[in-house]
Formats: structure tokens, sequence, C-alpha cells
């Protein structure tokens, strides 16, 4: 079954999930890793998903260039 892709909402709020977790000392030392490493791969998509926003806005903006 394939992965739904998250909107930036989705990752951002989960993000700051994670960070909360963090913050609380929620976490373990267990699962630190892996939360650490899932927030990194949200916070990678969201900046694909601002840069591509920022193309597309550039593209409206200018498209001639």
């Amino acid at each position: 079954m394939a992965k739904k892709k998250l909107t930036y909402a989705e990752a951002m709020a989960e993000v700051e999930q994670i960070l909360t977790r963090l913050r609380s000392g929620e976490l373990g030392i267990d699962e630190l890793s892996s939360a650490v490493g899932r927030a990194s791969e949200l916070i990678a998509e969201c900046r694909k998903m601002l840069l591509k926003a920022e193309e597309d806005v550039e593209r409206l903006i200018n498209p001639e260039e």
C-alpha cells in the first residue's frame, strides 16, 4: 500500500508534535533516534514543497523567463 502524500500543513503539524514530545522529555532513548530521523525527513519534504511553490509563483509572475 502506497504512503499517503502529506500536505505541508500535515507535515509541519507532525514536526511540531515531535518537537513537543522532545521538549517534554516524553521520548525515551529508544524512540529518540527514529523521532529525530522522522522530523528530518519531514523538514526536507517541507523544504521541497516550499521550493516548488516558490518556483511556481515565480513562473506565474514572470512567464517569459
